[in-house]
């Protein structure tokens, strides 16, 4: 009895001491967390973010949005603003999920490329070799082309003849079936020629990648982008699943007036404008591909090299990704946008610094504010 007393004592102070051991563990992981986060982002900055996105809300009559900073190539900063249901009153918080709409597209380009990274994916072999539900064209189309919007593969029709209606919740259950609003169509021009940017030709990347991976679209970025980045929120904008924290979506009418936006399934264009994402997770992707986790450094080259029509003009866009110089800096950022939704991310490599700006409210300019945060984060001047 006295031997297993003093067992029992002895375990109990081994207890205490690994619960006292993790506790200490907690707070000074906590304290370096908060200590990284006053050095690299100051009360002053934060205040200064704060403003600039209240005064693009009141501007623009946006009801709720997320934002995040990434410096020194961590997260450092996100936050929720107004409202992401008006109805029930519910707030925006940095992990409501937003439509990416076009932001989409650079993270179906990071998954092609981890592709051609691995052997399994030629960039300038005609698509059909992966797509072969895709019909031959009078010239041939390569990932290559299609990536920078050289493809020519039309975008949406201004009269919107051929297209999905805007209010519209017609699901498509497959690439190969989405295809079918735009395969037949003739090409806008010889491939190579002239950007064009498309939408519809992402779709169409969407099929190359499944072909080409053996993987549907959705599970080949869960595994490969999404989980190694720790995006645990993102996913497809399915209309008809119930996601938890996803907003609702706004639109300003000609009288200025705060409505629900049109209806949109948009199934039939998953890789160039459907998946949805918190700023959180926007962020961590940011971070992810500062860090080469996605790809290697020369792919990571590759797919923000600026593509150049025949003239030897480039297009400033590179491989999914719009590439610009300003503020003094080289940037590759994109914008996005469709019912409900205004987006923009911006990437600095150099300075291993990014933002992300998501907004609920369609026909807003996202990219501008995104060049205002990231100013204020970096101390930039015009």
């Amino acid at each position: 009895m006295k031997i297993n007393g003093q067992l029992g004592s002895a375990n109990s102070l081994y207890n205490s001491f690994l619960l006292f051991l993790r506790l200490l563990l907690t707070i000074l992981a906590s304290a370096a967390a908060v200590s990284a986060q006053q050095k690299t982002l100051s009360q002053e900055k934060r205040l200064e973010i704060e403003k600039a996105v209240s005064t693009f809300m009141s501007a623009n009559s946006v009801p709720g949005m997320g934002a995040a900073v990434v410096l020194d190539g961590e997260p450092v900063w996100s936050a929720g603003f107004g409202m992401a249901d008006l109805e029930d009153s519910a707030p925006a918080t940095s992990s409501t999920l937003f439509r990416l709409g076009s932001l989409s597209k650079p993270i179906t380009a990071t998954a092609l490329l981890q592709l051609w990274e691995h052997g399994k994916l030629d960039l300038d072999a005609p698509v059909q070799k992966y797509c072969p539900a895709f019909p031959q064209k009078e010239w041939p189309i390569t990932s290559r082309e299609l990536l920078g919007h050289l493809g020519g593969i039309r975008h949406y029709n201004r009269d919107g003849k051929g297209d999905i209606p805007e209010d519209s919740a017609r699901h498509f259950a497959s690439m190969e079936e989405s295809l079918q609003i735009f395969a037949a169509d003739p090409l806008v021009a010889k491939p190579g020629t002239k950007f064009n940017y498309s939408t519809y030709g992402y779709t169409l990347l969407g099929c190359v990648l499944e072909g080409a991976a053996s993987q549907k679209y959705m599970d080949f970025v869960r595994e490969n982008i999404f989980k190694p980045a720790s995006m645990a929120q993102t996913q497809a904008d399915d209309f008809f699943t119930i996601i938890p924290h996803r907003t609702r979506w706004y639109h300003k009418d000609k009288s200025e007036i705060v409505r629900n936006a049109g209806v949109l399934d948009s199934s039939y264009k998953i890789p160039g404008g459907g998946l949805i994402s918190s700023a959180d997770d926007m962020a961590r992707f940011e971070a992810a591909m500062l860090a080469d986790k996605f790809v290697k450094r020369p792919a990571r080259d590759l797919m923000w090299t600026p593509q150049k029509t025949p003239d030897g003009k480039s297009t400033g866009y590179a491989l999914g990704w719009g590439i610009s110089d300003k503020f003094g800096i080289h940037i590759v950022a994109h914008t996005g946008g469709q019912q409900g939704t205004s987006t923009a991310f911006v990437l600095v490599p150099e300075r291993r610094a990014g933002v992300i700006v998501l907004a609920n409210m369609d026909s807003v300019d996202s990219g501008n504010l995104a060049d205002q945060i990231l100013k204020i984060a970096l101390g930039l001047k015009d």
